[in-house]
């Protein structure tokens, strides 16, 4: 039965998305676990380990010692992981980028892996940062991560900007610190103008993020739900699914590629 269910419902986001001309993603860690990489609150996960009051931006850039306990931070892991690769969440989004569906990507994960996948930079817009690279707060040069954690390994254990010999920060939002407005205001002009939103793998818990789904459903969007858990806005949605992300996903596409 409960696999009929399934099925019923893969049937479904599959039709949704043949009628569908302008379709946004929100994405959240669901889907990056499925590529090996920790939810930053789970047990074991980063902030399991580590005070978040250490990660404030004021400390960051006040405080060298701060600067350091950081990057010494990044070298235990957690905060990137460069071997993670797409999964096949990822790979049928960018699928509905050659489709010609795909309006946009809103991600709460700072990973990469969207673009890895081969979605285009400008169609995804990472609410949280990106620490694929990191950004001098001087001159605002940045440096792909790889590079930065070469330095790092070799001894530098506070790396500056090699253009200026500013602050060097990992480009993602620390805490204190603003949402990138023009990222938020694309984003909310996408959920304003979409006629589709799918939720995968996310609880919907961390704001202004969790604004966008809420942003597309009432400006009349269909609201689809893959998470593996139940969120606080499943009611808004015409459907949800409770399971992983890859799994729903590919098989939707599947079913799309019939479809259409």
């Amino acid at each position: 039965m409960a696999e009929e269910i399934f099925e019923k419902d893969i049937n479904a986001l599959a039709d949704l998305i043949v009628k569908s001309e302008k379709i946004l993603v929100f994405s959240g860690a669901g889907i990056s676990t499925e590529s090996g990489i920790p939810d930053f609150r789970s047990p074991g996960g980063f902030w399991t380990r580590f005070d978040p009051e250490d990660f404030t931006i004021q400390k960051f850039i006040s405080d060298e010692n701060s600067r350091r306990k950081h990057w010494g931070a990044m070298t235990e892991g957690g905060l990137i992981t460069p071997d993670a690769k797409p999964n096949l969440a990822h790979y049928a989004i960018a699928e509905l980028e050659e489709m010609g569906k795909l309006y946009g990507i809103v991600t709460q994960n700072v990973d990469g892996l969207h673009q890895k996948a081969g979605n285009s930079e400008d169609l995804v817009f990472q609410l949280h940062g990106d620490m694929s690279h990191a950004r001098c707060l001087s001159c605002n040069d940045r440096y792909p991560m790889e590079e930065v954690m070469e330095w790092v390994k070799q001894g530098e254990d506070v790396p500056d900007c090699r253009s200026c010999g500013g602050i060097l920060k990992p480009d993602a939002v620390y805490f204190g610190e603003s949402l990138p407005m023009e990222v938020l205001s694309e984003s909310q002009y996408r959920a304003e103008t979409c006629d589709m939103c799918i939720v995968l793998g996310s609880s919907l818990v961390v704001y202004p993020a969790a604004n966008i789904p809420v942003i597309a459903s009432r400006s009349k969007a269909s609201l689809v739900i893959v998470n593996m858990e139940p969120t606080d806005m499943d009611h808004m949605a015409e459907f949800c699914i409770k399971s992983k992300a890859g799994e729903v996903m590919s098989r939707t596409m599947e079913k799309v590629r019939e479809k259409a």
